[in-house]
């Protein structure tokens, strides 16, 4: 049996100290809204015209929040990696070159870290972005471009811990990513090759093409075939169907189980009745180039299990039932 647990009080306060954190969070994050604008749309602006990478640097938490901004860019669009801001002062400058941006994380905006390469990241002829929680802070000051992330509070009750302030520059980095993404016009294949691997990479690279039966797996017949013919065929196919074309290999019908008890609700009698007779005559079917996603799709708006597959002429070139698609791990 479940243990009847109780709530202790200090659970309680547990729960409305995460309440909390989520709302100051929350508050955080909406408040950045009303600072999008001008610096926002020239930080848009300089990494669009500007022919190299975006570096994205940080020390401590705002370092962690920094290599994860770097990630969101590389994946949708914007080559960009990150450079720790320590190991930048020990060599790792090398990599920034004068086409590149640095976007620096810092919400105070006085990590001796950064502030020891800014020099030398203008040396080198990059532009630098700042994202900071203090407007007047020496980062904000140098850099050719500053987006304000202030927080008007941390969620840690000691007002120390970077919380929101994290929470805010993450937010304000993933705006800057989508931003871009929809400036250049990144689309869902665009995606796709960025993420190769994976669910992901699976729903959005795989083709019907490469998950179905091709035609000659597919049980196929005529419509004057008998219906006896028929319900062997389909339990041979495995595929709970099967296909009826004319005599060009154009798609014309289909024959499923649920075609065969429809028949049988009618009286029809089985071993007189040729399959053109019961069949369901055009039915609906994808092409070979089609994502399998859209497969899913239809086949769950259609409460299918199965689909069959006609190229551009409507000749029958495959099949695939729900099994197949699970799978390619499509769903």
């Amino acid at each position: 049996m479940t243990p009847n647990l109780q709530t202790s009080p200090a659970s309680s306060g547990a729960i409305e100290m995460a309440r909390r954190v989520l709302r100051i969070e929350a508050d955080a994050v909406a408040a950045l809204g009303d600072r999008i604008g001008p610096e926002f749309e020239r930080a848009i602006d300089l990494i669009l015209q500007r022919h190299g990478r975006v570096i994205v640097t940080g020390i401590g938490k705002s370092g962690h929040i920094a290599r994860k901004i770097a990630a969101t860019l590389a994946s949708t669009g914007t080559p960009a990696y990150f450079v720790h801001a320590a190991e930048a002062a020990h060599g790792d400058l090398g990599m920034i070159t004068a086409e590149d941006v640095v976007i620096a994380l810092s919400n105070s905006g006085a990590s001796e870290e950064l502030l020891t390469i800014v020099p030398l990241v203008k040396r080198q002829g990059a532009s630098l972005i700042a994202i900071t929680g203090r407007n007047g802070s020496p980062l904000a000051r140098e850099a050719d471009i500053h987006l304000d992330a202030t927080v008007r509070e941390e969620a840690c009750p000691l007002n120390l811990a970077p919380t929101a302030s994290t929470t805010a520059a993450l937010a304000l980095g993933d705006a800057l990513a989508i931003a871009l993404l929809d400036a250049r016009g990144f689309s869902t294949d665009d995606f796709a090759r960025a993420h190769p691997g994976g669910a992901l990479g699976r729903r959005l690279l795989t083709h019907v093409r490469d998950v179905m039966r091709a035609a000659q797996r597919v049980p196929c017949m005529a419509e004057s075939t008998p219906m006896t013919d028929a319900l062997l065929a389909m339990t041979r196919g495995g595929l709970g169907m099967t296909a009826v074309t004319d005599d060009g290999g154009h798609l014309i019908g289909i024959f499923t189980d649920g075609d065969l008890r429809r028949a049988l609700e009618r009286g029809v009698d089985v071993r007189a009745a040729t399959v053109g007779e019961v069949m369901t005559r055009a039915p609906r079917s994808i092409g070979p180039d089609a994502l399998a996603v859209e497969a899913v799709e239809l086949m769950e708006r259609l409460l299918i299990n199965q689909l069959l597959v006609v190229d551009d002429a409507g000749i029958l070139v495959g099949a695939l039932n729900t099994h197949d698609l699970m799978q390619a791990k499509v769903i």
